[in-house]
């Protein structure tokens, strides 16, 4: 008798766990779909493609003396969140773009041990983390970013680096200077070696700003 009891608490911890995790993932939908790259395409079609598929994982592998090409999604996206998981080695250096204009630096930089406007979660070059929240290199780094008009929030293993910021410039490499316009999320891949996982996104509505009342 114990042991059944003791199985249906587990089994009922099980079901509460997977019920958030559900509700954390509502209205999402999957931008990669782990076998291969369906709804993605190579920035330069005649660069040199280090992106594979393994096991769920997309990998960009940059071996020494070598270019990557940057990864782009075929659809384009105005107002969202978006969630996804990276790795990446000590050192290497990528990013993950938000219409393809606003990048947030992916950069192993851990030992660091401290924010910079270059650093693992920065808005790049334009704004640095508020708090410092890079993994070690080797580990899985979770991130969800938000933007609405031009107001950024992006939380980085669990901490909020950015708060409603207002960006309203490309941030350097970007696909173009549009920033009032949809535009694909772009995993840059020129740089170095980065892993990404369980990417997916969730659609906002378009909220007009209120007009002033005529006096």
């Amino acid at each position: 008798m114990k042991k059944i009891l003791v199985a249906l608490l587990f089994a009922g911890l099980m079901t509460v766990g997977n019920a958030a995790f559900s509700a954390d993932t509502e209205g999402f939908r999957p931008l990669f779909n782990g076998k291969d790259l369906t709804g993605w395409h190579l920035r330069n079609p005649k660069g040199h493609n280090s992106w594979s598929v393994e096991d769920g994982v997309l990998k960009n592998t940059v071996n020494p003396g070598e270019h990557g090409t940057d990864l782009v999604t075929d659809s384009k996206f105005f107002n969202f969140t978006v969630k996804y998981e990276f790795m990446v080695p000590d050192g290497s250096n990528s990013g993950f773009y938000l219409r393809g204009r606003h990048e947030i630096q992916i950069l192993g930089d851990y030992k660091s041990g401290k924010p910079s406007k270059t650093g693992n979660g920065a808005i790049y070059n334009f704004k640095a983390p508020d708090e410092f929240a890079s993994k070690p290199a080797g580990e899985w780094q979770t991130a969800e970013a938000t933007i609405v008009g031009n107001k950024i929030t992006v939380v980085l293993n669990g901490k909020k680096i950015h708060d409603n910021v207002e960006c309203k410039v490309a941030t350097g490499s970007e696909i173009d200077k549009n920033i009032s316009e949809p535009g694909p999320i772009f995993l840059q891949g020129d740089h170095g070696t980065v892993n990404f996982r369980n990417i997916m996104i969730k659609e906002l509505p378009f909220t007009a700003p209120p007009l002033n009342r005529l006096r």
